[in-house]
């Protein structure tokens, strides 16, 4: 019996059930050939979008090269293109969009020529006001290029009225709500900024006497740079070759709010954020989820590849033995093909598959990191009962996804999320499960205490900074759309 398939192009977020962040950020300074260790740091943050990749190399002119397109980084720069980006400064970006669409016009960096020199924006998190800054902007007089975020950043520092450098970037600073944490570049001085509630992480290192900027430590680990430290909540750090001077920081928050789900989800095990390390943060997630919700069990395995860590202290802690009993294909890209709506198992078809001799009459318990819409999941369940499972316990080593985030991660409506519509009890049934627990908010905070406060606004519904265009019935970020 054949499947029907209509032809369609569709990214490879089509074929998850994951929230998407939007980008990752690396500058490198008084190094030579920096666009080499720019983009060997990009590669390392491929994981925080897969959409598009740019870069801007300087050289000792104060000339920015730049190039930028959709795709992988390994798609989109070649080693003729490398050798072309000549200079001692770059600044690079990998891009999911959350905030003004897809598309080669909202690739970063930013690069224009403004009074001052050449100015480029690399930018990860979501403006909370960017509709409402592009609004006075174009008023003003303001011709905008694309329609993300980002450039409301460019427009501001190029039509501040004050005379130095650093004090137009502190001005545009000041306009800006909601979570940033950004490089830019005039000529070959470098500028990295978090916002004052820490929302995205940003890390600071050092090699052969340059500087390297980036969000996770996992760039500074292929790079071989020694990490120094987090850029710190509302720091305005200018840097010139290797030399270092901390500007006017940004007016202090009532408290940090780094994003926890970077913990849970986003960020690479091998990275370390704000102190923690990912993989042993995710293992403390799963070994107090199975004192929150035991269960007699013959295995335990997790949905691959972010929810391992947690399987492993789930199983440590439960004392249940850890198995290989999904493999994911991590070769699945684009594709063409996509099934008729009969088959609503494909996109996990392509991703997962059951091994059938770890599960065939084992009662299973599965540990994932977090439930979203529930799509997947559903999938799954049925993959592992067909491959023979007996039992199916399905525990997410987070809390339920009730709220959207609006500081930079991909996440759909209210109305979309499981967690939001739905009870515990409810989601087991339509789910297909024997039991589900999810590990507590508490539970969750307790396990990293020493990290935080966070920012746990997708799960509590509490959003730390202003909501300043939702509020006027525009999605934070996205300068066109309406909620």
């Amino acid at each position: 019996m054949t499947r029907r398939f209509d032809v369609v192009d569709a990214p490879p977020a089509s074929l998850d059930d994951k929230p998407r962040d939007e980008c990752g950020v690396v500058a490198i300074s008084g190094i030579e050939k920096a666009a080499e260790l720019a983009f060997l740091g990009l590669y390392a943050l491929q994981h925080r979008g897969q959409e598009a990749a740019g870069m801007v190399a300087v050289d000792g002119d104060g000339n920015a090269r730049v190039h930028k397109g959709l795709g992988l980084v390994a798609d989109v720069f070649d080693a003729d293109t490398i050798r072309k980006l000549r200079g001692d400064a770059a600044l690079g970006h990998v891009r999911y969009s959350t905030a003004g669409g897809g598309g080669a016009r909202n690739a970063q960096p930013i690069v224009v020529r403004y009074s001052e020199g050449d100015l480029a924006v690399a930018h990860n998190g979501n403006l909370t006001n960017a509709h409402d800054l592009r609004q006075w902007l174009v008023r003003e007089g303001a011709i905008f290029q694309g329609t993300n975020d980002s450039e409301v950043v460019v427009h501001l520092v190029a039509r501040s009225r004050h005379e130095s450098i650093d004090l137009q970037i502190d001005d545009a600073l000041t306009h800006l709500e909601g979570a940033f944490s950004m490089v830019l570049s005039v000529g070959q001085t470098l500028y990295a900024v978090r916002d004052r509630r820490g929302f995205r992480p940003l890390v600071l290192g050092r090699k052969e006497g340059g500087i390297v900027v980036a969000s996770e430590t996992c760039a500074l680990d292929i790079l071989g740079a020694e990490y120094i430290r987090d850029i710190e909540p509302g720091e305005v750090l200018k840097i010139e070759g290797s030399k270092m001077t901390r500007l006017r920081p940004l007016p202090p928050a009532p408290q940090p709010s780094p994003c926890i789900f970077e913990l849970v989800y986003f960020a690479r095990p091998d990275s370390r954020l704000w102190g923690v390390s990912v993989d042993r943060a995710r293992r403390a997630f799963g070994r107090r989820l199975a004192l929150e919700h035991p269960v007699p069990a013959d295995c335990v395995i997790a949905v691959p590849d972010s929810a391992n860590s947690a399987a492993l202290g789930y199983a440590e802690a439960g004392e249940i033995p850890y198995e290989l009993g999904l493999l994911r294909n991590h070769y699945v890209g684009r594709t063409f093909l996509k099934p008729s709506q009969a088959d609503r198992d494909f996109g996990a078809r392509m991703k997962y598959n059951p091994v059938r001799e770890v599960l065939d009459g084992k009662r299973v318990v599965v540990v994932d990191d977090s439930l979203v819409r529930g799509t997947t999941s559903r999938s799954l369940v049925k993959f592992m009962k067909e491959a023979g499972a007996a039992e199916v316990h399905l525990r997410i080593a987070s809390p339920p996804v009730k709220s959207p985030c609006f500081y930079g991660i991909d996440m759909p409506s209210r109305e979309e999320l499981i967690g939001s519509s739905l009870s515990v009890p409810e989601i087991a049934d339509q789910l297909g499960v024997d039991s589900l627990g999810y590990l507590s908010l508490e539970g969750m905070e307790a396990a990293v205490a020493e990290a935080g406060p966070f920012c746990n606004a997708c799960f509590s519904g509490e959003y730390p900074a202003p909501l300043i265009d939702v509020e006027k019935g525009f999605a934070p970020g996205n300068v066109g759309a309406p909620c």
